[in-house]
């Protein structure tokens, strides 16, 4: 077995509107019952923000510790690559100092034993991510009725159809993840260019892409779902609606045709294909037995299921035409200084 590894926590924030949950999750990460070796906010483009941090820190900067802080160092740095969360995240690594690189969402707050189970599995040394399961805590204070647990992706949280206990997976889920430093130094970081970027689509799949990568590149190595790492995820009203469900789902669609010209349509849809033909089925048929025995919600679910899958082809067909004509681009090899990596590789056809 491996020794217990130190873990370096990742905090990407872009938004001051955001400023109470940002509290709230560093609040959660000093509160760890194994600490973090360190705890790094990375500020996407956003000098108010970066300046807020630091004022509110005691003027916590990147290379000092805040003073008085917990056992837990803080650090606060700019994001030193382009916009988007996949150059913040590679800011992060390139930073860190721990074995292990675990990343939770600026709007999400961990359970006390979230580290301390990310831990545990890493004594395998086979084991090169592993990733917890993310509950989402609506601001309605309820589930919509017409919201299907097949879709709690849309909003950043475990869906129905993952496997419950610790189990081997395609991919780990970006925002409840943690990977060992050694995969990024083999096949690199983050792949800029896919996932979120501050553009009007709220796209994603980075994560999907750099599992994949790693798998490919890795004889052997594991990558584990642990439900017993537990964030929650808090999800505003405006994600709530079904305008933002449709349009997430094509963004996702979107994303999917990136990836699968990154890795290969064979593995970067291989979890998809069982997903689509026996988990969403299934939601429908629930949906309409529900609504059979007037259950509420019961329809708008299965409606729900059958648009989300419709937006999502469609996002995915326009992706892998613009795919074909030579229209994408994205950089994933090393992890460096400016948030791409030294030697970073741009990877596009020509138009």
């Amino acid at each position: 077995m491996s020794p217990a590894p130190r873990i370096s926590v990742v905090v990407c924030v872009h938004t001051e509107e955001r400023w109470d949950d940002i509290l709230a999750a560093v609040a959660s990460v000093h509160g760890q019952s194994r600490p973090a070796h360190e705890l790094l906010l990375v500020v996407d483009h956003h000098p108010a923000l970066l300046t807020r941090l630091g004022e509110h820190f005691g003027g916590a900067r990147a290379g000092a510790s805040a003073p008085g802080a917990p056992a837990t160092p803080l650090r606060i740095m700019a994001n030193s690559g382009p916009r988007g969360l996949s150059a913040g995240r590679n800011t992060g690594i390139a930073a860190a100092g721990g074995e292990v690189i675990a990343f939770l969402d600026d709007d999400a707050v961990a359970e006390r034993d979230w580290l301390r189970h990310f831990a545990e599995a890493y004594a395998d040394p086979a084991v090169m991510a592993v990733g917890g399961r993310t509950e989402p805590v609506w601001a309605s204070g309820r589930r919509p009725a017409w919201f299907p647990e097949e879709f709690d992706w849309v909003v950043g949280c475990t869906y129905r159809g993952l496997p419950p206990g610790r189990v081997r997976v395609r991919n780990v889920l970006g925002g409840n993840a943690s990977f060992r430093r050694s995969a990024f130094d083999l096949v690199g970081g983050f792949a800029v260019g896919i996932g979120r970027d501050g553009g009007r689509r709220p796209l994603g799949g980075e994560e999907t892409e750099l599992c994949i990568r790693i798998t490919q590149a890795v004889p052997g190595a594991v990558l584990l779902l642990d439900d017993r790492s537990v964030i929650h995820h808090r999800v505003p009203a405006e994600r709530q609606r079904f305008g933002y469900f449709r349009s997430r789902a094509y963004a996702e669609g979107l994303s999917k045709a990136l990836v699968a010209r990154s890795v290969g349509a064979r593995d970067g849809l291989a979890t998809e294909r069982r997903y689509a033909t026996r988990v969403l089925p299934a939601g429908v048929l629930r949906g309409v037995r529900d609504a059979l025995l007037r259950r509420p919600g019961g329809a708008g679910r299965a409606g729900a299921i059958v648009a989300g899958v419709a937006a999502a082809a469609g996002g995915y067909a326009r992706g892998a035409a613009r795919a074909r004509r030579g229209s994408i681009a994205f950089r994933h090899r090393g992890v460096g200084g400016d948030g791409n990596g030294a030697g970073a590789v741009r990877e596009e056809a020509a138009a």
